[in-house]
């Protein structure tokens, strides 16, 4: 997918290790979707169903954009969440997360 060769990494809920193609701007929600990881992504980025929901790499938390009152608000609908929860679809790709690593959680 990606020109540039920028990569992904996913951690699947059976624990298996995955890296793959980005596309510049794509949300990372898309991305996980569209190379069947699980993600459902049932809203489509709308910020309103958090299907979506993937742990980040501590080491990478900081380094993304914060969350919104709106992906705050619908993470806290979850039943469990991590410090370092976030919602996929409002995570913008660019290269400069080549290497991004996140974690698909167990569905509640």
């Amino acid at each position: 997918m990606s020109e540039t060769g920028a990569k992904i990494v996913v951690i699947d809920r059976a624990g298996e290790r995955h890296v793959l193609e980005t596309v510049e701007g794509w949300r990372v929600m898309e991305i996980l979707r569209d190379q069947n990881t699980g993600i459902e992504g049932i809203c489509g980025g709308s910020c309103d169903c958090a299907t979506c929901h993937v742990i980040v790499d501590p080491a990478w938390a900081d380094r993304l954009p914060a969350p919104r009152d709106e992906e705050l608000d619908k993470l806290d609908e979850l039943p469990l969440i991590e410090k370092t929860s976030r919602l996929s679809c409002q995570i913008i790709w660019s290269d400069a997360l080549d290497g991004l690593t996140v974690t698909i959680p167990e569905a509640a």
